[in-house]
């Protein structure tokens, strides 16, 4: 049986230092950083939720990943527990983000809203209910 360790969500995009940017003072994440090459691009960056990272990669053809913004389908998105989801929307909607719905009371026992950050990646921002 496989034991594992750790999941690193990876994202997407074509301007990784806005994004990363974004998700600071928009969502609140902890920054981890911008690294570029040699040329000065940035090619990873990285914001961290508690213990968990999420890495930001570059668009690139060579590993064939393309940004939330490529489709206006959702494929996947992130869903983040925070301590007062109504704070959180008001700081994330403050900030610019596109929000998809406002916080409210969901039957599975949380209350939630969802929002895009500037490349399109869906996020959900939720509570539990008490």
């Amino acid at each position: 049986m496989s034991s594992f360790r750790q999941i690193i969500p990876l994202l997407v995009y074509h301007d990784i230092p806005a994004a990363h940017d974004f998700l600071v003072k928009a969502f609140g994440f902890e920054s981890g950083g911008v690294h570029r090459d040699a040329e000065g691009r940035a090619v990873h960056g990285e914001v961290r939720a508690g213990d968990t990272t999420i890495w930001l990669h570059r668009v690139t053809e060579e590993h064939q990943m393309a940004s939330a913004r490529s489709t206006e389908m959702a494929g996947a998105g992130l869903v983040v527990f925070v301590d007062d989801v109504d704070a959180h929307f008001a700081r994330s909607r403050a900030a610019g983000a596109q929000v998809d719905n406002e916080p409210q009371d969901r039957p599975y026992g949380q209350r939630e809203y969802g929002a895009r950050d500037p490349e399109g990646h869906r996020w959900w921002f939720a509570t539990p209910l008490k």
